[in-house]
């Protein structure tokens, strides 16, 4: 068996008779998709240099090739040199141009979607675009004689470029040529800066409780404000990561004896007489991602108004955690009782803590 059978056996004809350029555009396709999502890689500059194509020329050169899929040819009208198609430096041009104007779109029409302007979304739908564009272009390229089609020598294509830029025909060509490498080099200087130092938002992170409706969601409401002592009592707690780098969390879980002192009509203060500490949480985020910790409470004080209270540290959190040396906090107010014709129990001791 030979390498032309092997390669038929291996291939489809559709595939095999894809055009030279469209062939390429998929074998970097591929290679952009490895480069932007395997780990490692990613980190890279080399993938903001082979995804600076994949924005700024694949999708309006695909376009291009699906508006034009013949070749360059003299219409025999030697008065004004008239031209069907369009010439290399045309294609190119209009490559540039029609993606700038593509993708964006493509993002505008995400931002009223369900998936937003993110990552994933933008990425396939490019990429389907590019997929539905090559797949048209390819068929109308079939549907000329072979002589007609347009192909890439890549070579003389290359010369024609050189040509058009170094050699123009008049003035005016001289003039649009200097316009159109310099809006090339400010659309790549652009995207490539915007790629390479991207803009950070507002640096936080997110604190907050949820629990588990009768359908199993989890949502932010029915919160246990009775509890009984022995008696555990299910909440999630969310921790969100956005401060733009991997962070370690500490959350710390306390049952705080507290007094409410009435400083005015309008405020309260809350003095923390003393606290117990009933749980701890490590977690480490990337940027951009939330873990959910469903656990049991169980309270073994009675007395009401008690507050529950999460406190959320980055890395490790002090000797003494309270509300006020906290990064976030949360916290319910509950009412613990005993059991039922139980008796009053000897309370167990708890931290003496400041608010």
């Amino acid at each position: 068996m030979n390498r032309q059978e092997i390669v038929r056996i291996v291939f489809p004809r559709s595939v095999r008779t894809l055009p030279a350029d469209i062939k390429l555009i998929f074998v970097y396709l591929s290679v952009m998709c490895l480069a932007i999502l395997l780990p490692g890689i990613r980190e890279t500059p080399i993938r903001a240099g082979l995804g600076l194509p994949f924005v700024l020329f694949v999708p309006g050169y695909l376009f291009i090739a699906a508006l034009f899929p013949e070749e360059t040819a003299d219409t025999g009208d030697d008065t004004d040199a008239s031209q069907s198609g369009i010439d290399g430096i045309e294609r190119v041009a209009l490559s540039f141009g029609m993606s700038i104007a593509i993708v964006p779109l493509i993002g505008l029409v995400l931002n009223f979607t369900p998936f937003g302007i993110r990552l994933a979304p933008i990425m396939v739908s490019i990429l389907l675009f590019c997929v539905v564009t090559a797949v048209v272009a390819a068929n109308r390229r079939q549907t000329l004689p072979e002589e007609e089609r347009f192909s890439i020598d890549f070579w003389a294509y290359y010369e024609q470029i050189v040509d058009e830029l170094y050699y123009p025909e008049s003035q005016a060509d001289k003039v649009l040529n200097i316009l159109l490498v310099v809006s090339v080099l400010l659309a790549v200087g652009s995207v490539g800066y915007a790629v390479a130092v991207p803009k950070q938002g507002e640096s936080f992170s997110e604190l907050y409780l949820l629990t588990e409706d009768a359908n199993g969601e989890l949502v932010a409401d029915n919160y246990p404000q009775e509890l009984t002592t022995g008696k555990p009592a299910t909440l999630t707690l969310g921790i969100g990561n956005n401060e733009h780098q991997q962070t370690s969390y500490t959350a710390v879980v306390t049952l705080q004896q507290v007094t409410l002192i009435n400083e005015s009509a309008n405020e309260t203060r809350v003095r923390v007489d003393s606290q117990k500490r009933l749980q701890t949480y490590e977690v480490e985020l990337p940027h951009n991602e939330t873990r959910h910790i469903t656990h049991e409470i169980t309270a073994d004080t009675p007395g009401d108004q008690q507050r529950l209270t999460y406190l959320l540290y980055k890395n490790s959190p002090p000797a003494n955690p309270t509300t006020k040396n906290a990064y976030r906090e949360v916290h319910l107010w509950v009412n613990v009782s005993q059991p039922s014709g139980s008796q009053q129990s000897v309370t167990q001791p708890v931290i003496p803590a400041n608010r």
